[in-house]
């Protein structure tokens, strides 16, 4: 995996977890009360991240933006197959991410 487009280096640290599938290392880059947007629609953040790492993955990051803190690339899941998705992390007060937002991207 190529991870030289991302200029962030939290970002890059989550994503590095996530690809790995280290759920405890991904959770330690989120704040206690995080939550997640996918497609626009809250979901429970820590049933997502517990139950997608390991299952899901990014086969190729294609495009970064908005200061390497919005990923769009290819992406696999053992349960809805392969499609293009983005991942948008934003930052708390505490320097923790506090939001993701994922959905399916048009690049």
């Amino acid at each position: 995996m190529e991870y030289s487009k991302i200029n962030n280096q939290k970002v890059l640290a989550a994503i590095e977890d996530w690809q790995k599938g280290d759920s405890a290392k991904w959770l330690s880059h989120f704040s206690n009360n995080a939550t997640l947007l996918d497609d626009g629609h809250p979901r429970d953040f820590m049933k997502f991240s517990t139950e997608a790492i390991g299952k899901e993955h990014f086969t190729s990051i294609d495009k970064v933006e908005n200061s390497s803190i919005d990923i769009y690339g290819k992406f696999h899941s053992d349960t809805w197959g392969d499609f293009k998705t983005y991942f948008k992390f934003r930052m708390g007060a505490d320097g923790k991410f506090d939001q993701l937002l994922i959905g399916q991207a048009n690049y």
